[in-house]
């Protein structure tokens, strides 16, 4: 894990101007490219091979050491080689297809006019700049650093872990990355790329080639163990008292807030409901020599009444017809005259 969040930073480093980041502005992507809390003492002062902490003016930086060309591929040029692979794929086949036009998706109810719509289709059939190219001699104001700028915001969202950030977040790297000052206008300008929301304090800034139905479509593998840590912590061991429950298609009844147990994992709890209820009581009456218990019984539930006075608890059906054919035989049916007089017997 700690060699892709390695990696994550070298990239960063690489789309920079002077490939030098001040620690304090990288701080403020740690949760978006899900750095540990103390990244600065750890991972920055582990790999001399790839950066290195120096001090400047302003505070300690992080400098990049090594060029690797293998790593200055960005994820929009790795996507557009899968697109050209599927397009050689579809051109072998057998049967003929209509040939694709580029269209451009846009997000539902957007409707933009002609206008916007030809710039842009203009602006995505310029020639591609990549984020990790020499960018000191574009001029600032034109396409071509729009363009770059384009690809350095795409790139940073593509190594964050939900493919999302906030835009106060992107303007710290002014400086390093040459970024306008109306970067949210920028983004807000090529909605076929960038997702703004404006939803709570600040707004976001979502990639949205990576989401698909309001869900991403390649979930990065910090996000993966996120989700199934938060799935452990957030199942209950056993549900609420008295919570509703539902039927499934199968006929089950399960508890309704979404926790699920297995018939053995009650077992241990409707034996201790059953069996062990008043097996202090049994120990008591065995100890006294009175035990009224039957070995039928056991997993019936205890019967309060009253009879003559005394007090019974959880008599079996078998207890209660011993009990009666008793008092039966105690009532010795005699003989006698309507007056009373006892009468003899042949």
């Amino acid at each position: 894990m700690e060699d892709l969040l390695v990696t994550k930073l070298r990239k960063l480093l690489m789309m920079s101007l002077e490939k030098r980041i001040l620690l304090e502005k990288i701080a403020h992507l740690r949760t978006d490219l899900g750095l540990p809390l103390e990244f600065r003492d750890t991972i920055c002062h582990r790999y001399p091979q790839y950066f290195r902490v120096v001090a400047t003016g302003r505070g300690p930086a992080l400098e990049l050491t090594h060029w690797d060309p293998k790593l200055a591929v960005s994820a929009a040029e790795l996507s557009e080689e899968e697109n050209r692979a599927r397009e050689l794929k579809e051109k072998d086949l057998i049967i003929d297809r209509p040939l694709k036009f580029n269209r451009v998706k846009l997000p539902k109810g957007l409707n933009l006019s002609k206008g916007e719509m030809r710039k842009i289709c203009q602006f995505r059939d310029m020639p591609y700049i990549s984020p990790y190219s020499d960018f000191s001699g574009l001029r600032p104001g034109t396409l071509e650093k729009e363009k770059h700028a384009c690809g350095v915001v795409h790139e940073i969202l593509s190594l964050s872990v939900e493919k999302r950030t906030l835009v106060d977040h992107l303007t710290h790297f002014r400086e390093e990355f040459r970024f306008s000052q109306q970067l949210r206008g920028m983004l807000i300008r090529h909605p076929d790329m960038f997702y703004v929301s404006l939803k709570g304090d600040r707004d976001s800034v979502f990639l949205r080639e990576a989401y698909r139905d309001s869900h991403l479509v390649d979930k990065d593998r910090l996000l993966v163990i996120k989700e199934k840590f938060r799935a452990l912590v957030s199942v209950p061991r056993y549900p609420r008292r008295g919570a509703p429950k539902k039927v499934d298609s199968d006929g089950t009844d399960k508890p309704k807030d979404g926790s699920v147990e297995n018939e053995e994992e009650w077992s241990d709890i409707d034996d201790y409901m059953t069996d062990s209820q008043f097996d202090d009581d049994d120990d008591d009456d065995d100890d006294d020599g009175e035990d009224d218990w039957s070995d039928e019984d056991d997993d019936m539930s205890p019967d309060f009444y009253e009879d003559d006075g005394t007090l019974k608890i959880g008599l079996s059906k078998s207890a209660k017809q011993v009990d009666n054919s008793v008092k039966n035989e105690e009532k010795v049916l005699v003989p006698e005259f309507p007056d009373g007089r006892p009468r003899e017997r042949w």
